[in-house]
């Protein structure tokens, strides 16, 4: 029996990049597959049924099991729509991977209003809006005695979770996922679900606008290829499985290489038995400035 036999998978932004790897590593271990994809540029803008009608289209060829969705991550009846579109043809929800994503990378001083509105909506509205439809659906089920494991596996980004300079609404976005899993995953436990998080490393449409990135991540002419986008779907397959034992967990992965990534922590500390000058702060907190800065590891 393959990992992910009969359970039905939704996967946003399935059309290209990681996305539709995962589609089709899906689809290998078992999966029923909706695969979700607007269709638009790196940008959002425009829109294309093709991306997603092809991949669904590869699946079936393949011998799998799959029907294309073309819904808008982020419009609140698009989400809803593609959930119901999984349990009219499938019959359940027992995964959703919330993957799509677009770039609209400017400094602070120089972001215009929609370049922020646009990406917080395709990337923080379209993870919370599929999620918050598929766990209302698994609530009522498990109280109406169908409960089962359900899985959800989020994409967040080491632009997010170490905060990459010219992205801030990428980032901000990306850190605030990694926020909403973990609250999913404590808020759905009693639910039976299972809420994770990825940071991949790819090459991938978005990854490749950056400048630099192309030239580090072209893919070598003999050997393993680190920055495929394929090397990812094993471990969100993994984190779809009905006996994934991880919950509120963020992974790091490129490559071969799988790091659990540590959430905000308490560090150093100062204390008094009362309130603080200015002065007296100034003083006790000198040390701090000492203490060397956290540096990403993406190796």
């Amino acid at each position: 029996m393959a990992s992910l036999d009969g359970r039905v998978v939704i996967v946003t932004g399935a059309g290209r990049g990681i996305g539709r790897e995962h589609a089709l590593f899906f689809a290998q271990e078992g999966a029923h597959l909706v695969v979700n994809d607007h269709g638009g540029a790196n940008d959002g803008s425009g829109g294309d049924t093709t991306p997603a009608e092809e991949v669904a289209a590869e699946v079936r060829a393949r011998g799998g099991q799959a029907i294309a969705n073309t819904d808008d991550v982020s419009s609140w009846s698009g989400a809803e729509q593609m959930v119901t579109t999984a349990i009219e043809v499938f019959g359940d929800v027992d995964v959703v991977v919330n993957n799509a994503g677009i770039l609209r990378d400017r400094t602070l001083a120089n972001m215009t209003e929609e370049e922020w509105d646009s990406v917080i909506a395709v990337h923080l509205k379209g993870h919370f809006a599929p999620t918050r439809h598929a766990a209302a659906y698994w609530r009522d089920e498990h109280k109406a005695g169908r409960g089962k494991r359900r899985n959800l596996v989020h994409t967040s980004s080491t632009s997010g979770l170490f905060s990459n300079p010219g992205q801030a609404n990428y980032g901000a976005a990306k850190s605030g996922i990694a926020s909403m899993s973990q609250i999913a995953a404590k808020e759905l436990q009693r639910y039976d679900v299972v809420s994770n998080c990825i940071a991949p490393g790819a090459r991938t449409r978005l990854t490749l606008a950056t400048p630099g990135l192309e030239d580090i991540m072209a893919a070598p002419d003999a050997g393993f290829d680190n920055w495929d986008p394929a090397n990812v779907s094993p471990l969100v397959a993994y984190l779809s499985t009905e006996n994934c034992p991880f919950t509120g967990e963020t992974f790091y992965v490129k490559g071969g290489v799988v790091k659990r990534v540590k959430s905000w922590e308490m560090a150093d500390r100062i204390e008094k038995s009362g309130a603080w000058t200015v002065e007296e702060l100034a003083d006790a907190m000198a040390p701090m400035t000492q203490t060397p800065p956290v540096v990403a590891d993406m190796n």
